[in-house]
């Protein structure tokens, strides 16, 4: 028997239900096919799924990617405000220095050089710099994203950030308007910026900025400071080896300095070279002539003179000048510059001949007219160990070089180069002046006293006259230093600066005119326009024609027969005071003649004891560099006139006018104290 059941038969058998419960078949909606069974979706698989799986993902993520990235620059480019405000600062101003024929004796100001155009440079300077630091400058907009992958696929293979990626645009945002602060924030800045820049300046302006604004190591801000600084020329006259040392040294100048790491600087000057020859801009020959040697373990640069003395000084007085320098300046002063340069030599050679033995390291020199105007000025034996100036900055004690002070004081009250006074130990007020020695002669005429140089006579001069009359008559002849008005100022206790110090002497040269002294003749803006021009100024007449003789008839006694004799200077008529402070420490000259006046100081910056007397090496010094100052000029006599007690006696109308290497009118006395005071 068959017992199968049709499919009629299991819908409709209830199996198990009552009769009438049976669900009634479910009606299709109108318009739409009845529902079959649900199929399981099937799964994508193989090669083509992942990869449409693999695109879709980093789709997303280079949305959201793109997303965060303007998130970033959104913020980070409102901290900058609105482009519209956006401008490049002025360059910081430069001072740049002149000597009396034109010659630069330095630049000043934070940069240390002027900003020059990007037509004024050799071509292949800015072809170095692109070469080494951006080779794509000209045809990326700011940012270069191929140099970007190149350092990133090269940092990744290193394990290490390999070198930066910043562009020329990008380094001129950086020094522009940013800190150098390596963060995210900055870098993100620094790119907007950049993008501005090339957007508001041709390629030519940014690379003029870059040059003028980059940093060279030194204190060398731009191109022309590095140039100066390291080689001593202005850039627009940079060769090709000198221009591609300069672009080698720019990713670490400390660490390539060619003064101070040479080897490194000459192995980046070929390098540099080598960038250029890559790049088509000169020929592997031209490479090779213009690279050092580089088995050279020493690079031809610059070293700073003693004129830089001359330019820090300039540069401490442009606030008097002009008040703030707000623009780029040229300054000429009236330094000569052969008689500098001389002058710088002469203090060397003495430093090396006598230092050692003398206990002494430093040298200053001051040489100027009697009018006053400077023309020579060394504040230091070498610049580049110490900037310290010593002749305008220091102050030390002038010891007997002060007295001619004290004696002019005296003749403004009667007293004359005649008078009689005494020279032995006394005390006054618990006060008691020695000689150097601690021997005394007893009388001895005034000119005697000064051209020896004896303490005793100008203490009694200084109490008999007043310490308050005799810093009346130093200010009155161009001091400018405090002063208190105690007696032991006529030894020359109280401090000065060589610089006064020696224009104190002018009026004894130029016939009783004080002077201010000046170095600044003129100040234009680098377009010619006149800002400042000296004009003949002082204190005027500060001493009568009268005085002026007497003065210059005891200093001339002082070099002729007195502690100045190494001073002379063969056949012209010239005076001078030695001066050697307590306990050694100082050791000056000071003379002049109708041309000329100077001073000379030795001594130690610790102010320690030195074994020399101003007699000695300073009045050498003097003598070494006036003989070529005084080189084609004719020979002129010192002004006033003095006749003499002893010739009025002989011949009433007689003027007395010294000749060379004369003793003092008493020639007994003259051989005392020339035993006595040898020093």
């Amino acid at each position: 028997m068959d017992l199968r059941l049709s499919p009629d038969d299991r819908i409709d058998s209830g199996k198990g239900k009552k009769p009438g419960s049976a669900r009634p078949a479910a009606k299709p909606q109108k318009g739409r096919p009845p529902r079959g069974p649900k199929k399981p979706k099937k799964r994508r698989s193989g090669v083509g799924g992942f990869f449409i799986s693999t695109i879709y993902f980093a789709f997303s993520m280079a949305i959201l990617g793109g997303i965060a990235v303007g998130g970033i620059i959104l913020y980070y480019g409102a901290e900058l405000g609105s482009s519209d405000t956006w401008a490049v600062p002025e360059r910081p101003p430069n001072i740049r220095v002149l000597a009396s024929n034109g010659q630069l004796l330095s630049n000043r100001g934070q940069t240390g050089g002027e900003a020059l155009s990007y037509h004024e440079l050799p071509y292949y300077v800015p072809l170095a710099v692109i070469a080494s630091e951006d080779r794509r400058f000209f045809s990326h907009f700011g940012v270069d994203p191929i140099g970007l992958a190149s350092v990133a696929v090269e940092s990744v293979r290193a394990g290490r950030v390999t070198r930066g990626a910043s562009t020329i645009t990008q380094q001129v945002a950086k020094n522009l308007f940013l800190t150098p602060d390596q963060t995210l924030g900055r870098k993100v800045q620094e790119a907007l910026l950049a993008v501005w820049l090339e957007n508001h300046y041709t390629k030519e302006e940014i690379l003029e900025l870059y040059l003028n604004r980059v940093h060279f190591g030194s204190g060398a801000t731009g191109i022309e400071a590095a140039a100066q600084t390291y080689f001593g020329i202005s850039a627009r006259n940079l060769s090709l080896g000198q221009a591609a040392m300069l672009a080698g040294i720019l990713p670490a100048p400390s660490t390539y300095n060619p003064k101070s790491h040479p080897e490194r600087a000459i192995e980046r000057q070929r390098l540099a070279l080598a960038n250029m020859v890559r790049e088509g801009h000169i020929t592997q020959a031209e490479a090779d002539a213009a690279a050092i040697d580089e088995d050279r373990t020493s690079v031809p640069t610059r070293v700073a003179g003693s004129e830089y003395y001359v330019a820090d000084w300039v540069e401490t007085l442009m606030n008097a000048y002009l008040g703030k320098v707000h623009e780029d300046v040229v300054v000429q002063t009236t330094i000569d510059w052969e008689l500098q340069k001389h002058a710088e030599f002469v203090i060397r050679e003495a430093v090396l001949e006598y230092a050692e033995a003398r206990n002494f390291n430093q040298a200053a020199l001051v040489a100027m007219d009697t009018e006053g105007r400077v023309r020579a000025l060394v504040g230091g034996v070498d610049y580049t160990q110490s900037q310290y100036n010593r002749a305008v900055t220091a102050r030390r004690q002038p010891g007997s070089a002060f007295k001619p002070f004290v004696y002019l004081a005296a003749l403004q009250q009667g007293y004359t180069p005649d008078t009689l006074m005494i020279d032995e130990p006394f005390e006054y007020n618990g006060w008691s002046p020695q000689n150097s020695n601690d021997r005394y002669v007893g009388p001895v005429l005034l000119r005697d006293a000064l051209a020896y140089s004896i303490n005793t006579v100008a203490a009694r001069l200084a109490i008999d006259v007043g310490p308050e009359n005799i810093v009346e008559t130093a200010y009155r002849m161009g001091f400018s230093s405090n002063f208190m008005a105690v007696p032991a100022i006529a030894l020359g206790t109280q401090e000065v600066s060589l610089l006064e110090l020696t224009a104190g002497y002018a009026p004894f040269a130029n016939g009783g005119h004080g002077v201010i002294a000046n170095v600044i003749t003129r100040i234009t803006t680098t377009d010619g326009d006149v800002l400042y021009e000296a004009v003949p100024s002082g204190p005027g007449q500060v001493m009568t024609s009268e005085q002026v003789g007497m003065m210059n008839d005891m200093l001339r006694t002082g070099v002729e027969a007195g502690t100045g004799r190494s001073a002379q200077l063969g056949n012209w008529p010239m005076a001078g005071k030695t001066g050697t402070s307590q306990r050694n420490r100082d050791a000056l000259f000071v003379g002049y003649t109708a041309n000329w006046v100077g001073g000379v100081w030795l001594g130690n910056d610790d102010d320690s004891s030195t074994s020399v007397y101003g007699g000695q090496v300073p009045a050498q010094i003097w003598r070494n560099f006036m003989t070529k100052a005084h080189e084609g000029l004719q020979v002129a006599d010192l002004p006033g006139s003095y006749v003499r007690l002893q010739d009025r006696v002989a011949d009433p109308n007689a003027v007395y006018v010294p000749q060379e290497g004369q003793a003092p009118a008493n020639d007994n006395i003259g051989t005392l104290l020339n035993s006595i005071f040898a020093n």
